[in-house]
């Protein structure tokens, strides 16, 4: 049984892993989107929704923002537990934190699939 401690980061090498993972997955979906905004000629309405009427793009959008919640997660996290000292405040804002990129993602699901 591992004894894990509240008060400080710890997380090491995964955190540091993932959060590389998910920057390059956040770089790579913007050279896709911008390769797709120029084949797709122009910024009018009916391009973009052409655009984000295919599965895919809907796919890599989703993907490219669950990353960037994820990779916001891993930071705010870190700064939180090296610089909210009080347990109970620390979490409380951990919980804030989490509601709201699980809102955003909820939000992201329904703006691209309008479910």
């Amino acid at each position: 049984m591992v004894n894990r401690i509240v008060v400080g980061a710890g997380y090491g090498l995964r955190d540091w892993i993932a959060q590389r993972a998910t920057a390059v997955i956040m770089a790579v979906y913007t050279v896709i989107l911008l390769a797709a905004v120029v084949a797709n000629g122009g910024s009018t309405y009916e391009a973009w929704h052409g655009l984000f009427a295919s599965g895919f793009m809907k796919f890599a959008t989703f993907l490219a923002l669950l990353s960037l919640f994820y990779h916001a997660w891993i930071g705010v996290r870190d700064i939180f537990m090296d610089y909210i000292k009080p347990t109970g405040l620390r979490l409380g804002l951990m919980v804030v934190v989490i509601a709201a990129l699980v809102g955003y993602a909820g939000w992201a699901a329904q703006i691209l699939w309008r479910l």
